[in-house]
């Protein structure tokens, strides 16, 4: 979910909403909202879990109301479904943690009251045994020139760090009070990971993660999705710990958390290793499974098909699913506000573009997203796989829990403003009589919880669209009731469920709103991130379609790239579709230049592309290297021509180049393939 939203009970007003002539808004009807919302979030779903049979028939149905609208199929093979390929992995009673010192008893910790562990990897079974390091924040960020590391070799060790990010008032130094994605739980996963960490243990503070121990809890004591291994690196145990019990951690190093909290303000931090291990045992139940995206699109009438772009609709229909360990009548997370709500407003766009006439420039494309309560998941898994778009999503609006209780008189759309779309948004919501709200809580980082920073991170200018606070026959405070009440009592537990008195007029009113949105960005020139937006550069590597060298050469310090030259799909490959892998073996001589490259296998034509780009590539001096390198040229079967190759790494050392080709001439086909 994106950020903890409002709730509770107004009276329904049937029939539909037509909004001001001005923004050309087709009719939305709130009750068809009203009956999704309460099919979605109803027992007969079972609280639409990821890989659960009633995730499953959740997807089913919102394919068939894309079918039932006439929106065209954006899936695979004709289908409205991308499959996402994941894996479930349960924490079971059998797993163990306790902290060791070098003197002393050791301090055993109970699973979900003191800590909550998930074996990233994959496996059924993990041990460890590593000394515990204080790393502060956990964050290298040279744009903020911080670095909490200081060099220390992190490799088998046990990460001990604070959620969020260093306190700042001032925006140029970690955008001040709005946290950056520096300061999420999954960053910090992340960059442990990379550096070579065998486990992580996430201090969680109430006021520093923006939610109680309640929802850690709940969101991680049942089974957790992941993407199926690509080769990144993964932690055994990525865990967080309650506040006390990291007290009782560092107490036993004869340190106080308070005093390295302060301590970890500072530039000037270096990591401390405490006398403590972390001894832990992390048994697993593993379930490899697909769960499925759901994509739709109204073609566009733009016949420049070299470029095929599109606005992007998006939303959730995951939730957490079924809890048996929960009593009776209390076990199913319905997930109403989250997110069936944005499912609503999503349908509702769909049913309202498909009857749009005349067709827009640009095409629309919809996505239902699945486990966005795993980790933005199925979303993550749609930005790193845009090549099997028949579409290339220029702006991403996202709609994710929406909560019916009346008429907003504010919108919030954080994140808008980072991008040169910013102004037509402004304009459109002053149509709309709605007041731009700012984020009212910049230190959660709401930006960072939701679908649209999935596509944002890879370079797609996105954001949500929510309700402010205030709402029309009410006062703020009245508002801010709703919103505390819901994070207390409904956020990410089974109350969160359908309500009969819900008001879905507000919901209609935003997404006519988003219609407007997406009707002007389908006749707007390039949109951007803003110069200097964290996110430009993944941008400029989208369009320039720019190899990703980090991750490329994760885990491979000795190989840090000067210059990099993209490797070309060959022409003469590319008209013939011939795809397949290549290996290539590389020899970096001291000075950094590649100075042989020996062919392992692969096609000719696709090795001699290897050749041309690989033998320009600079890295940074050092001792004499070999490495393997492998490259997979794909190319797509999706109808639709982009001259530009789509650069994906699949895993360090592995990198995909697919493509969209024109239709081949039969003559030249029979030529190449003789």
């Amino acid at each position: 979910m994106r950020r903890p939203v409002l709730l509770f009970c107004c009276v329904v007003l049937a029939g539909g909403i037509l909004l001001a002539e001005k923004t050309h808004a087709p009719k939305i009807d709130p009750q068809r909202m009203r009956d999704t919302v309460k099919y979605l979030s109803s027992d007969e779903l079972e609280g639409r879990g990821t890989g659960q049979k009633g995730g499953d028939a959740a997807a089913n149905w919102i394919a068939d109301q894309f079918k039932t609208y006439g929106l065209k199929p954006a899936g695979a093979n004709g289908s409205y479904f991308q499959d996402v390929p994941m894996v479930g992995v349960r924490s079971l009673p059998a797993t163990t943690f306790a902290f060791v010192p070098a003197n002393g008893a050791p301090v055993d910790l109970k699973n979900l009251d003191d800590y909550v562990t998930s074996n990233e990897t994959q496996t059924e079974s993990a041990d460890v045994d590593a000394p515990i390091v204080f790393v502060g924040y956990g964050i290298t960020s040279p744009e903020n020139k911080w670095d909490d590391y200081k060099g220390y070799d992190l490799r088998g060790k046990v990460a001990l760090l604070f959620v969020s990010e260093p306190e700042s008032n001032d925006p140029s130094f970690f955008k001040g009070k709005a946290l950056t994605y520096n300061g999420r739980w999954t960053y910090k996963f992340e960059e442990t990971a990379r550096r070579g960490a065998v486990a992580t243990l996430v201090i969680h503070r109430t006021d520093l993660a923006s939610y109680p121990w309640e929802v850690v809890r709940n969101s991680w004591g049942g089974e957790r999705s992941y993407l199926r291994l690509e080769g990144t690196p993964k932690l055994e145990a990525a865990s967080w710990i309650q506040l006390e019990v990291a007290r009782k951690l560092v107490a036993m190093g004869g340190l106080n958390l308070d005093e390295l909290y302060k301590q970890a303000q500072s530039r000037d931090f270096k990591p401390i290793e405490l006398p403590v291990h972390l001894k832990a045992h992390v048994a697993s139940s593993i379930r490899p499974f697909s769960s499925r995206n759901v994509l739709a699109m109204v073609e566009g009438s733009d016949a420049d098909h070299r470029r095929a772009e599109a606005v992007l609709y998006t939303a959730h229909y995951d939730h957490f699913g079924i809890d048996p360990a929960r009593a009776k009548g209390d076990q199913i997370y319905h997930g109403a506000v989250d997110n069936a709500t944005g499912c609503g407003i999503l349908l509702e766009l769909a049913r309202a573009w498909a009857g749009t006439k005349p067709v827009p420039p640009r095409s629309i494309l919809f996505a239902a997203v699945t486990a966005e309560e795993q980790g933005l998941l199925g979303s993550e898994y749609l930005g790193k796989h845009l090549d099997q778009l028949p579409v290339q999503p220029i702006i991403d609006l996202n709609f994710d829990a929406l909560a019916p209780i009346g008429i907003p008189e504010e919108v919030e759309v954080s994140g808008a403003e980072r991008t040169t779309f910013y102004p037509e948004v402004e304009k459109i919501a002053k149509e709309f009589s709605l007041s731009i709200k700012p984020d009212a809580h910049p230190e959660a980082g709401h930006y960072y919880r939701s679908d649209h920073f999935s596509l944002g991170r890879v370079g797609i200018p996105a954001f949500s669209i929510s309700e402010g606070l205030k709402f029309k026959g009410h006062d703020l405070a009245w508002g801010e009731a709703q919103s505390k009440d819901y994070v207390e009592h409904h956020y990410h537990k089974p109350a969160d469920a359908f309500v009969e008195s819900w008001d879905f007029r507000g919901d209609a009113k935003l997404a006519s709103f988003g219609y407007a949105l997406g009707q002007a960005a389908t006749q707007a020139g390039d949109i951007k991130w803003l110069p200097g937006d964290e996110f430009e550069r993944a941008q400029k590597k989208l369009i320039s379609a720019e190899i990703d060298a980090l991750a490329l050469f994760a885990g491979h310090p000795e190989l840090q790239l000067v210059h990099i030259e993209p490797v070309a799909y060959p022409p003469l490959a590319r008209q013939a579709r011939i795809s397949g892998t290549t290996l290539v073996k590389i020899l970096v001589s001291r000075d950094g230049n590649v100075t042989e490259i020996e062919d392992r296998r692969g096609h000719p034509l696709l090795l001699q592309a290897m050749h041309y780009a690989v033998q320009r590539w600079k890295f940074h001096p050092g001792i004499e290297r070999i490495f393997e390198l492998s490259c997979e040229f794909s190319v797509s079967g999706i109808e639709v021509y982009t001259s530009q190759p789509i650069f994906e790494v699949r895993e360090p050392l592995h990198l995909r180049v697919s493509i969209r080709p024109k239709p081949i001439d039969n003559a030249m086909s029979a030529i190449v393939n003789r």
